[in-house]
Order: C-alpha cells, then structure tokens, then sequence
C-alpha cells in the first residue's frame, strides 16, 4: 500500500491486520513470552559496560517502561521492579521502544551505527507470534512513535501522521514547526481522542480533539516548547518551554491557563513533566539534577473529559471557575507575594513542593506511582523510587534504587 506524499515512501502491512483489542497476551512475569527474536539471537550476557543505553520511555499507564539498546530492548515492571523480558540481537539496536500498555505489540524503530533497522522506518512488532506485523517507511528519520489501542502515531520532524491500527490506514496528517525532539502527547481514555503537538508558531501547542472534530491553538509560551504532557483525558496540558523556569497548566477545550509553577529561575533544560492520575501533583525533572514536585490547583470531576466538554459548551466566565479548586494549593510562594503587579513575576511565583536530588546533566524521567510515590529512570541505567510527605513536602526519601542494567536492586 502506498500513500502519496512528500515525506512518507511506503506502508507494508500483513494480510490478517493488526487487532491491537484483542488477542493480546500480558507479560507479567520476567522472561514471559516465546524465545523467538528478530535474527539470530545473542546470549543474554551483556553486561552494564557493554550496553548502551539509547532511550527509555514509559508505558501508556506509567506502570512499565522500555529501554531501547544497542543490542535489542528491554521492558521492565516498576512496582514491584523488575526486569520483564528483553530481546538481545546481533543485528544491532533500538533507539525508539514504544509500548502499548502491557500487551506484546511495540513499535520500533532502529538506532546506531550498527543497526540493521534504519532509523526511516517503523516496525510494529508482535512478540507473542516473533515476528512484524507492521511496517512503515518514510523518507526523513523518525523522530517518535506514539500508540493507543486504536491508532498509531509517526513523528517525523515537521509533519505528524495518524494511522487506523486495525488496518494500517492514513486517516490524518499534521504539519508542525521544526520538532526533533518529536514532541507529541495522546490521550488514553477509549472514549476520547486527544493529541497534543506542537503548532506552526513558536511556543504555540496544536491541540485536536478528534472526537469532536476541533482543533485548539494555544500559545502557551514566548520561546519553543521544550516538553508537554497531557492528562489521561486530554482535558488538561502541562507544558514547558527552553527556557525552563516556568511550567503551565492549560484546559484543552478552551486554551485557557489555569495555573503556572516555577522550577527555578535559572535555564534548564526539561527532560520530562507527569502528571498524578488525580491530577493533584506535577513532577518535573530537568538537567539541573532535580525532580520537583508541584501542588496542583486544578480540580478533576468523576468524568473530565465530558465535564469539560459541558464547561466548553457553556463558553461563560463561570466554566473557569469550576476547574480551579477554592484552596490556594500547598506550594510555598515568595513572602513578597502581596506586591503582586509591582514586582515581577518571579517574586509571586508558586514554588515546588517536595524535591529529589539526583546528578546533573543526566537525561532523567519521572513518572509517578501509587501512594506517593516517584519512578525515575536515567539514562545512566538507574531507577529510582522514592516518596513524598503530601502535608509536609520537602526532601523526598529514596526507597528503592536499582542499576537496571546489571538488573541489581538493592533496598534503603
């Protein structure tokens, strides 16, 4: 099947099609799943010195996360830790691992020097059967992959593909400015589709609410987006941008921006933003070597999505307010808060919450866990657990580090 266009070559797909809802086996338990792999396959014997690290990335619910290699990928489970499966390959490595919750389909798209698997192509991999189902190829590099159980994401570097995952078929096409870092986010819940993109402005994101046909434009910063993340829903974006001071909160339906919290006010580079499934707590990690944890003033219904569709139809003052818990939030503010409007903003900014120290300049992720907890996950192969205390905030306790490499844990 071929679809005409100035960036996408070719889609091969197999005859039987995808049917990502059903049929899908779990991995649960470590080395779960059949032996089969993608060529001849390795002796699982590399150690932390031999494998590069290429990326890591969570799993749709924050439950798992994949780390792609220079000889193949791994998954492994957060809680309890664990390293689920891997397929180590002499053929060469990973830099895009995409999962689709906990089920046996991945995309994947291929890194380094060695790699058989060029990094133009998109492979959707079922490993209950070892073998594609699936395959993209375009004429520019992937920058990102995306999946929900109904549909597949490409990102390319200015152009963003959707495609039908039950038969492979283009449904739409986005442009976008410059996006190497292949920024793009998507809601998870069945019965809403949100995905969040950046625009062809500056500092503006693209928000498109496909279930009810609108496109969103919010300008969300002065300089280019550096990182963003969307709620479960999509009623809510958490955004940063490169200069990485200030993180903002936005309704999806009507662009408005309903908090803004400080990191520093130093530059940083943004590594990641998540947000609590309560939508009560925003982690953020940068390049300054910490992870800050923010108190959230935004209120979550029962139902979000439709609250906030109703709040969007109603198009009155009072919609806002219905979003905006009454409370002013635990983060601690500058004590020169009441000269707002006379000093800069920097001076009434809402400050982080609770805080964990890691090593600077190391490409961290956060995510977080049940009961207050914080995953983090570097590029140097090291997991991180650890707590905060919701009332009192501060220095957050590491409980659980492990080199996931060498697949080693130890407790503190």
């Amino acid at each position: 099947m071929t679809v005409p266009s100035s960036h996408m070559s070719s889609i091969v797909s197999t005859s039987r099609g995808i049917h990502p809802s059903t049929g899908i086996s779990t991995y649960d338990n470590p080395r779960a799943g059949p032996s089969g792999s993608f060529s001849q396959p390795e002796p699982e014997s590399n150690d932390c010195d031999e494998t590069e690290l290429f990326s890591v990335s969570w799993n749709q619910d924050y439950g798992c996360f994949a780390a792609g290699t220079n000889h193949g990928f791994r998954i492994y489970n957060c809680d309890p830790f664990k390293e689920t499966f891997r397929r180590d390959l002499k053929s060469g490595g990973f830099k895009i691992v995409e999962m689709l919750f906990r089920s046996n389909i991945l995309a994947l798209v291929g890194g380094g020097a060695n790699s058989q698997y060029p990094p133009n192509k998109v492979m959707i991999w079922d490993d209950h059967q070892s073998r594609c189902i699936g395959e993209f190829a375009f004429r520019s590099e992937v920058r990102a992959v995306k999946l929900r159980r109904d549909r597949i994401i490409v990102v390319l570097e200015h152009k963003i593909y959707v495609y039908n995952f039950m038969d492979l078929k283009l449904l739409h096409q986005i442009e976008t400015l410059a996006n190497p870092r292949g920024l793009c986010c998507l809601s998870h819940h069945s019965n809403t589709f949100v995905l969040a993109c950046p625009g062809l402005q500056r500092g503006q994101v693209r928000i498109e609410h496909f279930g009810l046909n609108m496109t969103k434009l919010i300008h969300a910063h002065d300089s280019h987006i550096a990182c963003f993340t969307l709620t479960m829903d999509g009623l809510l974006l958490a955004s940063a941008s490169t200069k990485g001071t200030l993180i903002r909160i936005f309704n999806t339906m009507d662009g408005t921006r309903l908090q803004e919290v400080r990191r520093g006010g130093n530059r940083a580079e943004i590594y990641s933003i998540a947000l609590s499934p309560n939508v009560q707590w925003l982690a953020a990690s940068s390049d300054k070597g910490t992870v800050h944890i923010f108190s959230l003033r935004v209120r979550v219904g029962e139902d979000s999505a439709a609250q906030g569709l109703a709040l969007f139809q109603q198009n009155s003052s009072t919609s806002l307010d219905a979003l905006i818990s009454p409370n002013a939030g635990s983060n601690p503010s500058s004590s020169l808060s009441f000269m707002r409007g006379v000093l800069p903003k920097y001076f009434s900014s809402e400050w982080s919450f609770a805080q964990f120290h890691l090593p600077e300049d190391i490409q961290f992720i956060a995510a977080f866990g049940s009961q207050n907890a914080v995953i983090i996950v570097g590029m140097d192969g090291s997991f991180y657990r650890c707590r905060f205390d919701p009332v009192h905030g501060g220095e957050m306790l590491q409980q659980e580090y492990v080199r996931f490499l060498k697949t080693e844990s130890r407790l503190r």
